[in-house]
């Protein structure tokens, strides 16, 4: 009877944390990335359409038990890479559990909390791009080195350049929910982040600390590179009209543009430059003075 009565309990501790354990699940978000996995044997899906609504029934499953799952973008050449350097069989279902673990730690991931497997894919492409981003950013930060004249490391002072003008930009929009994006040009990408906050008639603003990095670490990359870059603030609140603003960065600094100038590039496509009709309830304005120090260069 003790005996029964030990099992019982040892079965109710494993249950217990197998729920509390958290899971992860690899996610071949489009056909080409499912058509490249399916060279392997023991990748046992041929149809992406039910290979995702498969992944969506697991997922449900997996929440209806209580447990905390992670969908992680899986990339088959990242795959490939990784099974050759840790010199793994790639034709393998260990292989590939081994792999998701590793992309879970470090690479592009997305808490499931029951969204449908329509909406969860792109917020999954989203975060891999954003990502993707902050490490090209980072990466170009990192090697431009220090300053001849004074030392200074130019990352390290763009990024906190970059991270006082953000905080003084959000001190000065006010209450309500602000969209804000960087548009920064390097000489191989066009970096973009977005931003998003909200700030009520009292207090500081809110916002994702990783989004908040992410966007200051491209601003930066525009100040050490001296780029024409910009950003764009767009403030929603209740009973008024949406307010679009926009500055443009000149030798470390944000410049507000004119009224004119944030309807022009608010209203025109930005890959074919033809005009787009304005949006409807929505006020084109010129940037306003965010009250930071003179704009300066470090390098």
């Amino acid at each position: 009877m003790a005996h029964t009565r030990q099992f019982r309990q040892i079965t109710s501790m494993r249950r217990t944390l197998r729920r509390e354990a958290p899971s992860t699940i690899g996610l071949l978000v489009d056909t080409q990335d499912f058509a490249a996995m399916r060279q392997y044997r023991s990748f046992t899906f041929d149809n992406h359409t039910v290979y995702l609504q498969q992944v969506e029934g697991l997922l449900k499953t997996l929440a209806a038990q209580g447990m905390h799952t992670t969908v992680a973008l899986f990339d088959p050449e990242d795959y490939a890479e990784f099974c050759a350097e840790s010199h793994l069989d790639p034709d393998s279902g260990t292989s590939r559990t081994r792999f998701t673990a590793e992309i879970a730690a470090g690479g592009a991931t997305v808490a499931y909390a029951g969204q449908p497997i329509d909406t969860l894919v792109p917020l999954l492409i989203n975060r891999a791009v954003r990502r993707a981003t902050w490490e090209y950013a980072t990466m170009l930060l990192a090697g431009l080195g220090e300053c001849v004249d004074c030392g200074q490391d130019i990352g390290r002072a763009a990024f906190d350049r970059a991270s006082h003008l953000l905080a003084r930009l959000l001190e000065t929009a006010g209450p309500g929910t602000h969209h804000m994006v960087c548009s920064t040009p390097t000489e191989n990408e066009q970096l973009l982040a977005v931003l998003h906050t909200e700030r009520g008639p009292t207090g500081p603003a809110r916002l994702d600390s990783s989004e908040g990095a992410e966007f200051a670490t491209v601003l930066a990359v525009g100040i050490a590179l001296e780029t024409r870059g910009g950003v764009v603030l767009r403030t929603s609140g209740p009973d008024t009209p949406d307010r679009v603003h926009g500055w443009r960065l000149i030798r470390g600094g944000l410049v507000p543009l004119t009224e004119g100038e944030v309807f022009s590039a608010y209203c025109t496509d930005a890959d074919t430059g033809e005009p787009v009709a304005p949006e409807s309830g929505v006020e084109y304005r010129a940037g306003f003075d965010i009250g930071a120090d003179e704009p300066e260069s470090h390098h």
